[in-house]
């Protein structure tokens, strides 16, 4: 463990000891293990076997390699303002190398990580932030003499899971972006072997993060995935469906220019470029900084961070997508009303066609009689 903690583990002890020393109660220990049963979409009746399965854990190990990236993705794990579950989780992990958060450095961090990859061989996890250039035999991105690509093939080949953390380690983000001079590919495209799950988002959010690990100590394998390798729990819904301005979009109602009235009220942003129709991330209902707020939330439109290779499908970021299908109750309601009228008059003069018709028809069938007898017949009925 190279970043301080005020809880150090003794050798061989649980989860549950660990806690226990530390003065974490049960009922605490519970409503983590609900509270993560949640966010993994399991429901409340998987909470007791979250806990059976974490309290008798012995702290995993963890290897996290930074690549080709900006150290975001790590930043945007780590800082919190109070105690949060992914405080927790790093603290009950053995982050055997992180070079962001050691204290070490040079050959005696990489000697660290050489015996922990043996001593854990074939348990430990791998998480990755970054990109792995190709061009040029790796030359962009070296750590120790070493390419990025070697690295990561060496940390992958003993790892029981690959976790690939940012857009960065997703498809490559802005090194990757056109013309992508380094050669820039993400994890997937280098380990082909064995599965890599894909935390997306520049940065992605931290309790995805920590959900994920969460999953993996509690059921040995790693949460269903999508077609992008992006976990089903946490990227199985666009954005604009779970959107607190969605009501706005649904309106009619948009910001059209920043800082007008419109977005003094709240109004929905997809006018000024918001990529939230297009984007499957659940940062509306995790949100950022211990749920304090997101960039929507605080008035910037979705820039579509957590989509393939969104610098270049995204960009211009403030230019509207193609028209979105939706029912602008405020800005069209005289056309509603109109096109309601036009249907009422076709459907008035469709009736009275028919109506016609059924008369012409009645009176073509009635007998032919003299005006005499029909004038009798009325002196008949008074």
């Amino acid at each position: 463990m190279y970043y301080p903690t005020a809880h150090p583990w003794t050798e061989d002890e649980t989860l549950a000891q660990h806690l226990e020393r530390r003065g974490v109660g049960r009922r605490e220990f519970l409503e983590f293990c609900s509270s993560m049963a949640a966010v993994l979409g399991l429901g409340s009746l998987a909470a007791p076997k979250v806990a059976q399965a974490m309290q008798t854990q012995r702290r995993p190990s963890v290897i996290w390699l930074q690549l080709q990236e900006c150290t975001g993705c790590v930043e945007s794990v780590l800082r919190t303002s109070e105690p949060t579950i992914g405080d927790l989780v790093l603290d009950l992990v053995s982050l055997d190398y992180q070079h962001t958060l050691m204290a070490g450095a040079g050959t005696a961090v990489e000697t660290a990580k050489q015996d922990a990859m043996a001593a854990n061989e074939g348990g430990y996890v791998l998480i990755v932030t970054g990109s792995v250039p190709l061009a040029e035999d790796g030359i962009y991105c070296t750590i120790g003499g070493r390419t990025a690509k070697e690295i990561v093939e060496e940390g992958a080949r003993g790892a029981a899971a690959v976790i690939a953390v940012g857009a960065c380690a997703h498809f490559g983000s802005v090194q990757s972006a056109r013309p992508n001079p380094t050669g820039a590919v993400g994890i997937r495209d280098v380990i082909t072997d064995k599965p890599v799950l894909n935390i997306a988002g520049c940065p992605p959010l931290g309790d995805v993060v920590t959900a994920t690990v969460v999953h993996f100590l509690t059921f040995g394998r790693l949460p269903a995935v999508d077609g992008e390798g992006r976990p089903l729990f946490a990227y199985g819904s666009r954005i604009h469906d779970q959107c607190s301005r969605r009501a706005h979009f649904d309106a009619g109602q948009y910001v059209t220019v920043f800082d007008d009235e419109a977005a003094r009220k709240g109004w929905c942003l997809y006018k000024v470029g918001c990529k939230g129709p297009a984007t499957f991330s659940p940062c509306p209902i995790f949100q950022w900084n211990t749920r304090t707020n997101w960039p929507i939330g605080a008035g910037h439109p979705c820039i579509g961070c957590t989509e393939p290779h969104f610098w270049d499908t995204m960009t211009p970021f403030y230019d509207r997508l193609p028209d979105v299908g939706g029912f602008g109750i405020e800005n069209k309601v005289d056309l509603i009303g109109a096109a309601a009228a036009i249907g009422a008059t076709a459907g008035v003069v469709a009736h009275a066609a028919v109506t016609g018709v059924q008369n012409r028809r009645k009176r073509r069938d009635l007998p032919i009689v003299e005006a005499g007898t029909v004038k009798q017949e009325e002196d008949n009925n008074g």
